[in-house]
């Protein structure tokens, strides 16, 4: 488990088996599959050693493929795909047992300066205000709330709430929820350590937007993550408080999309997020 942010930073410091060949180790827990977050974060620092440091992180598309394996480390493998003088681009594939778990693409850009605006910062109450994840999981009753407690534990998230709770209507968006999150003390100054930061807490809460329409408790839905993406708009710090704005537009088919904004307490608007992923109804046999 990543019990404080110098557990987590070590999560992420990969051992390098070739010039482009990696492997991560896996974090002590009792759950039975692996975090999507890790293997999305592991996969984004494999890419990033690959590439040249003028070039930072804008963007970075992925695919779980099969539950991964947390017994066993994960290599992953990564492809030069472009080297330009504006962009750069790679493609990491996350192995285990011989076959590949997961899929990311992430493109780089040396900094420029162009046109720039931003969404407004919706109106939300101060972090201290809101509810503790870990127990609003209990109270839920998700059975792997306590598991996820102790993965997250690197990790501080306060609920603000959702659409049928502590948010005002809004006719044109039934599915929604905010939550700020934080990585505690210790993650140190390198930018790209807080973005892999971000990018291991980004897969928390978003797909449960997805039932913030619907009065279901988590124990009567199998929920997986199919794809997950990320926009990396201005540098940010993860150890301080984030607002993770979300909302999901759509769900059918078992499959439910989530998007999120992500703003500073300050209000910059520094990430967005889109998941889609498996909401399927369990029913009793």
């Amino acid at each position: 488990m990543t019990v404080s942010a110098k557990s987590l930073v070590e999560l992420l410091d990969l051992e390098r088996i070739d010039t482009t060949l990696f492997r991560g180790r896996q974090p002590d827990t009792d759950r039975q599959r692996v975090f999507g977050g890790q293997v999305a974060a592991q996969a984004l620092v494999a890419a990033t050693r690959t590439v040249d440091a003028e070039f930072g992180v804008h963007s970075l598309h992925s695919h779980f493929l099969l539950p991964g394996d947390t017994a066993v480390p994960i290599v992953y493998d990564v492809e030069q795909l472009r080297d330009g003088r504006s962009f750069a681009t790679r493609r990491v594939v996350a192995r285990q047992h011989g076959r590949p778990i997961y899929f990311q693409s992430a493109s780089y850009q040396r900094a420029e300066e162009g046109y720039e605006h931003q969404d407004r910062m919706p109106e939300v109450p101060a972090p201290e205000q809101g509810l503790d994840m870990a127990d609003l999981l209990r109270s839920s009753g998700n059975k792997e709330s306590d598991a996820l407690a102790k993965e997250w534990a690197s990790l501080e998230a306060r609920y603000v709430g959702h659409s049928r709770y502590n948010l005002p209507d809004d006719g044109e968006h039934p599915a929604r929820a905010r939550m700020w999150i934080r990585v505690g003390d210790g993650l140190g100054d390198d930018p790209q350590i807080h973005l892999a930061a971000f990018t291991y807490a980004s897969d928390i809460g978003l797909l449960g937007a997805t039932l913030a329409a619907h009065d279901v408790t988590p124990d009567r839905v199998q929920m997986a993550s199919l794809d997950h993406t990320l926009w990396f708009h201005r540098p940010f710090r993860a150890d301080d408080w984030w607002l993770y704005d979300m909302q999901s537009p759509a769900a059918q088919g078992a499959r439910g999309l989530a998007w999120a904004r992500v703003f500073t307490p300050e209000g910059r608007l520094v990430a967005s997020a889109a998941q889609e992923g498996l909401i399927r109804p369990r029913r009793d046999r």
